[in-house]
């Protein structure tokens, strides 16, 4: 649509030549009284979705075609900035997902509402591309770009990443059309703003600028409350994917406003979302220096958030967890108060393996042995020596383990073993007297592995590695004792890859 037949659409009038010889007549009336007309007649109550989708074509026609000394300045009042963010919210608004009851799984699983909004998304990326082409246009002006820049933006910018944070990846809400737009419109708001990529745009170019995460935290506050989070599908995927785009040592100086809503999202009875908390958490952990995390027991407080989703036995859930605590407990480490605790407390890196070991013995899942399996070497690395104070129980794990086959890929299987050779690497004094039972296993599973028609000879190769690297650990600890036990075995024994397993122990020194 021609600018022209925009205006007279909107039956605007211009103002009335005040025979100022330096401002002459013009056609079409001030931006700023356009823009107010349009913000007008879309926020106003009982318009129809229908009237409201072709406003905002009108007014992606309008951009496109206006002139930027027309549209941000020149001889009528300048446009507001207010003016420019309240319509920049309204059409966010018009374009955000309805509001849910805070006890439904998800939005709508209706195509049809999907693809309406998708729509409404796609019509709306194109203003705001359009209004922020307009503003990277100005850059280049003496009189316009600096006052665009300092002014107007700031108004828009927050509002306008919130819109392309939540439609530029695949969820059930937008089109490959839609992603498209906010994709590019995302991109051309990290350029509009003087940046090369969505974390500088966030956190600055250095350590001593301020980028505009705080902004945009300002902005998602009120969505992310007991309250209200569960209202808008989106308001979850936009901070975590917004909060891991900030890094060390950025991340520290707004660690109030992210612990909160991703303890919030670490609690919920959803797994979907227990496993976005607790990524959440680990990215906080991994990018706040441990003093902050330790001042005012926050550490403590991760900590009892996340041991208590140990108790769970969605695997996948159990998997982040794992790798979360892993970090969080070289922070508790470095804490004064546990610092100042007696020796004989029980630490959490004791508390959460006894714990995981206690589960580990009646699990009966594959999918969680295997997750537990994988996660077990980094705890038997983390404690060391102090490993023997689990030995007893961590035995019986490792035995129980080493019986059963857990699938083609044997993934529980390897992982014990790879724990087994951590512990005799760290615990060696004590396993003389558990060389019995160890051997015991240790062989059985030679010859079950080797029997085994239904596994992948590299996978057969793995185990029998692991298992021979073992043998030769324990040998080593108890003083060539396995050496002189496995001589009769040797002899006796018609099973390839077992006397294979024996002539490698036998022939290292």
């Amino acid at each position: 649509m021609e600018l022209s037949s925009l205006l007279k659409s909107l039956q605007l009038e211009s103002p009335p030549d005040r025979g100022d010889p330096e401002c002459p007549a013009v056609t079409a009336p001030p931006a700023e009284q356009v823009l107010s007309q349009i913000l007008s007649l879309f926020s106003a109550e009982g318009v129809s979705s229908s009237v409201k989708a072709g406003m905002v074509r009108d007014l992606h026609a309008l951009f496109e075609a206006a002139d930027c000394q027309w549209l941000f300045g020149g001889c009528h009042p300048n446009v507001t900035p207010k003016l420019l963010g309240d319509l920049v919210a309204a059409l966010s608004h018009y374009a955000a997902l309805p509001k849910q009851k805070s006890d439904t799984g998800g939005p709508p699983s209706s195509d049809g509402f999907y693809t309406t909004v998708a729509d409404r998304t796609a019509d709306v990326g194109l203003v705001f591309l359009s209004l922020l082409a307009k503003v990277e246009a100005t850059k280049g002006s003496k009189s316009l770009g600096a006052v665009v820049v300092r002014q107007v933006l700031p108004h828009c910018l927050g509002l306008i990443y919130i819109f392309a944070a939540t439609h530029h990846a695949e969820k059930p809400w937008t089109s490959l059309r839609s992603r498209s737009i906010a994709q590019e419109l995302l991109t051309l708001l990290v350029q509009v703003a003087g940046c090369e990529s969505v974390p500088e745009f966030l956190q600055g170019g250095s350590e001593d600028e301020e980028g505009r995460f705080a902004a945009v935290m300002r902005l998602l506050k009120p969505e992310l409350t007991k309250e209200t989070w569960k209202h808008n599908p989106a308001t979850k995927h936009v901070f975590s994917w917004t909060l891991r785009q900030v890094t060390r040592p950025w991340l520290s100086r707004h660690l109030e406003s992210v612990l909160p809503p991703s303890l919030l999202l670490s609690d919920d009875y959803q797994e979907e979302n227990k496993i976005l908390g607790v990524c959440c958490l680990h990215h906080i952990i991994l990018n706040v220096p441990a003093a902050d995390l330790n001042q005012f027991n926050r550490a403590q407080v991760v900590y009892h958030a996340l041991y208590h989703h140990l108790y769970v036995r969605e695997a996948q859930l159990i998997q982040v967890v794992l790798l979360c605590l892993l970090d969080l407990l070289l922070v508790l480490e470095r804490s004064p108060q546990r610092l100042s605790q007696e020796r004989r407390a029980a630490t959490p890196c004791h508390e959460v393996l006894q714990l995981v070991l206690t589960h580990m013995e009646a699990e009966h899942r594959l999918p969680l042995r295997r997750v537990y399996a994988r996660n077990l070497p980094a705890f038997v690395k983390r404690l060391g020596i102090l490993i023997a104070q689990h030995l007893k129980r961590l035995e019986r794990v490792i035995v129980g383990y080493l019986e059963v086959c857990d699938g083609p890929d044997e993934a529980a299987r390897l992982g014990i073993l790879e724990t087994l050779k951590c512990t005799i690497q760290h615990g060696w004094p004590r396993m003389a007297c558990r060389l019995a039972v160890l051997l015991k296993a240790l062989l059985r599973m030679i010859w079950d592995v080797s029997t085994d028609g239904g596994l992948t000879q590299p996978v057969k190769t793995s185990l029998l590695h692991g298992a021979t690297e073992c043998l030769i650990l324990l040998d080593h600890c108890s003083q060539g004792q396995v050496k002189i036990l496995l001589e009769g075995i040797y002899h006796s024994c018609d099973n390839c890859s077992l006397r294979a397993c024996i002539r490698q122990v036998q022939e290292n020194t």
